[in-house]
C-alpha cells in the first residue's frame, strides 16, 4: 500500500543521483564526498531510527458476534507492520460500517468507537507513513459502493503499475479520493462487467502487478487475496467456528485463534456463510518471499512463510559469529530488533550476551521532529548504555541491518562514551544496497550507505574497530531449504517483478515520502 503524491525535492534528487549511480567512482574522492553528506543527513535523522518500514498490516475475521473486537485486538498485535493510523470496517450481513483514524490502534478506538461497528465479519488495517503530513484521507480499510455492492479492502503491498492504471481509469473518467495505490483495485473493480462479486474481483487483481496480501469485505463475506510471488505474509486461522486471515500468526495468538495456513502465493479465498472456498485465478509466478521480513519485519513471536522468525534470527546470528569471528569480551544487541541475533552470535561464539542498551518503548510521535535545541539528544532518547556491562570491555554490537549508517555511528559513540574499551558491530543482513519496490519503505539508493562505500569507508563512518555484514549466502541458509524462493532484491539490485521506468512514476510508488 504505497501513495503516489508527487514528491518535490526528494524525488529530484533521488532521480538525479540514480541516474548517475552507475558512474560513481567508489575510491578516496567519492568516499569523502558521501562520508560529508552522510554527516549532513545525520543531523535530519533526529529520532527515527535507520530502519526500513514495512508499510501495513491487516486482519480480517469472519463469524463471530464480536468481529470488531477481535479486530482490535489482531491489529495490536500487528502494531509494530504500521503506526501511523489504523481502521476497522464490519458487515452484518445487511449493512457496512467503517472507522479509521490517525495514531496508534489504542488511541484510535475505545470501547464507544467499538460499539459503533456490529457485525459478524470485520477486517482492519495498520498503516505507515514516515515523511511529509499524514491524511486520514489516505487511512485504510477504503470503503466504496459501486453498481456490484458495497465493498471495502485494506493492502499490504505496493502496486508497481498503479500509476498507469491510475492515469488510465482518470482519462476514463474515474474520480480518485486518496493517493494510495490500494484504490486503484477499487475503482477496477467498480468498472468491471462481471457479474459475481468473485468474478469481478478476478478479474480488478488480475489487471495489478507488484506485491500484495488483500482482505476485502462484502456485507456477507470475507475474501482474501495473496499474490502470485507470495511477497508478503498472509495466515489463515480458526477461532472456534469463525475464520482469520492476518499477516502474522502473533495476531492468531493473542486472540486465542489455530494457525491453519498460510495462504497461498496466488490464491483467494472467499468466506461465507456456506463455508471457505479457495480459488487459484491468477497464473502461477516465481516465489519471492520478502526476506526481510525474518530480518526484521516481523515480530520473533511469529510464524512467517511458514518458518519461526526467532528461529531464523537466531541462525542468523549463528552463522554471523562463525562468517566474521571476533575477540570480545561481550555481545550486546541493539534492542529491540538485534536481540534474537545477538543470541545466536553469543550462543556460537562462545562470548556472554549482556544487554549493554536499554531502550525506551515510550517514545510517541511528539519526538519525532524535536526542535533544534534537543536534536543532539537523537538516539539518546531511544536507548541508553549501561555502564557496567560496557565499561573496559572490547564489545560486539549486534543488529539486523545498517541503512544509512548515522544511527550506528551515533551508538558506536554512545558505547565508547559509556567506557568500551573496543566496539565491534556485526550486521546480521547483507549489505543493502538498492531500494524495495514490493511493500517496503526504503531510502533512494543514494542514502544506502552500502551502494556507495566500501566496507572499510562505512567502518570508518560509524567509528567501529571492526565492521562485518553476514553474506548473502549466509542469509538464505538460515531460511533453508528453499532459499531460492525469497526475494533479495534489496541486496542484490535484481527484480523479480519489473517496476515501470518511468522514473517520476516509479520513485512516486516505491518512496511513498510525502502525503
Amino acid at each position: 500500500m504505497s501513495d503516489e503524491t508527487p514528491q518535490g525535492s526528494r524525488a529530484a534528487s533521488t532521480r538525479a543521483l540514480e541516474e548517475r549511480h552507475d558512474e560513481t567512482p567508489q575510491g578516496s574522492a567519492s568516499g569523502a564526498a558521501s562520508t560529508r553528506a552522510l554527516e549532513e543527513r545525520e543531523q535530519q535523522d533526529y529520532i527515527m531510527f535507520d530502519k526500513f518500514r514495512d508499510e501495513c498490516g491487516v486482519f480480517g475475521i469472519f463469524g463471530h458476534p464480536e468481529a470488531a473486537n477481535l479486530t482490535y485486538l489482531g491489529l495490536y498485535a500487528l502494531q509494530h507492520r504500521g503506526q501511523e493510523s489504523a481502521g476497522i470496517a464490519t458487515a452484518d450481513g445487511e449493512k457496512m460500517r467503517l472507522s479509521r483514524a490517525m495514531g496508534h490502534v489504542a488511541d484510535a478506538f475505545d470501547e464507544q468507537a467499538l460499539e459503533t461497528l456490529p457485525g459478524h465479519i470485520a477486517i482492519g488495517h495498520t498503516r505507515y507513513s514516515t515523511a511529509g503530513e499524514s491524511r486520514l484521507q489516505n487511512a485504510q480499510p477504503i470503503l466504496i459502493d459501486c453498481a456490484h455492492g458495497q465493498i471495502a479492502i485494506a493492502h499490504n503491498g505496493n502496486l508497481v503499475n498503479a500509476r498507469e492504471l491510475r492515469d488510465r481509469l482518470v482519462r476514463d473518467g474515474s474520480i480518485f479520493q486518496t493517493s494510495s495505490d490500494t484504490e486503484v483495485v477499487l475503482h477496477l473493480y467498480a468498472r468491471s462487467r462481471e457479474h459475481s462479486v468473485e468474478d469481478a474481483l478476478v478479474e480488478s487483481i488480475g489487471q495489478v502487478s507488484g506485491a500484495f496480501s488483500f482482505v476485502l469485505l462484502t456485507k456477507d463475506r470475507l475474501i482474501a487475496a495473496r499474490d502470485p510471488h507470495g511477497f508478503r505474509p498472509l495466515a489463515l486461522g480458526r477461532l472456534d467456528d469463525a475464520y482469520i486471515v492476518c499477516s502474522e500468526t502473533c495476531a492468531l495468538d493473542l486472540i486465542g485463534a489455530t494457525y491453519v495456513r498460510d495462504v497461498e502465493p496466488g490464491e483467494l479465498l472467499v468466506i461465507s456463510d456456506g463455508g471457505l472456498r479457495s480459488l487459484k485465478p491468477f497464473p502461477p509466478a516465481q516465489l519471492s518471499h520478502c526476506v526481510f521480513e525474518h530480518v526484521y519485519f516481523a515480530r520473533p513471536d511469529s510464524y512467517v512463510f511458514g518458518k519461526s522468525v526467532n528461529e531464523v534470527r537466531t541462525e542468523l546470528g549463528r552463522i554471523l559469529a562463525s562468517e566474521s569471528p571476533v575477540d570480545a569480551d561481550v555481545v550486546s544487541p541493539i534492542p529491540d530488533s538485534g536481540v534474537c541475533a545477538a543470541t545466536g552470535f553469543a550462543e556460537a561464539s562462545g562470548i556472554p550476551m549482556q544487554m549493554g542498551l536499554i531502550r525506551n518503548h515510550y517514545i510517541g510521535r511528539t519526538f519525532i521532529q524535536p526542535q533544534q535545541a534537543i536534536r543532539h539528544f537523537s538516539v539518546r532518547i531511544k536507548l541508553n548504555p549501561v555502564r557496567s556491562v560496557l565499561e573496559g570491555k572490547r564489545v560486539v554490537l549486534v543488529d539486523d541491518s545498517l541503512v544509512r549508517g548515522t544511527t550506528s555511528r551515533k551508538i558506536v559513540k554512545m558505547v565508547r562514551a559509556a567506557g568500551a574499551k573496543e566496539v565491534h558491530v556485526r550486521i546480521s543482513c547483507p549489505p543493502t544496497i538498492s531500494p524495495c519496490f514490493y511493500g517496503v519503505d526504503t531510502p533512494s539508493r543514494s542514502e544506502l550507505i552500502a551502494a556507495t562505500q566500501q566496507l572499510d569507508e562505512i567502518r570508518e563512518f560509524i567509528e567501529a574497530d571492526s565492521l562485518a555484514y553476514l553474506s548473502l549466502d549466509g542469509l538464505l541458509r538460515a531460511v533453508k531449504p528453499d532459499g531460492r524462493s525469497y526475494c533479495t532484491s534489496c541486496y542484490t539490485g535484481v527484480y523479480p517483478v519489473a517496476f515501470p521506468r518511468d522514473e517520476q512514476a516509479y520513485l512516486q510508488l516505491a518512496l511513498k515520502a510525502v502525503e
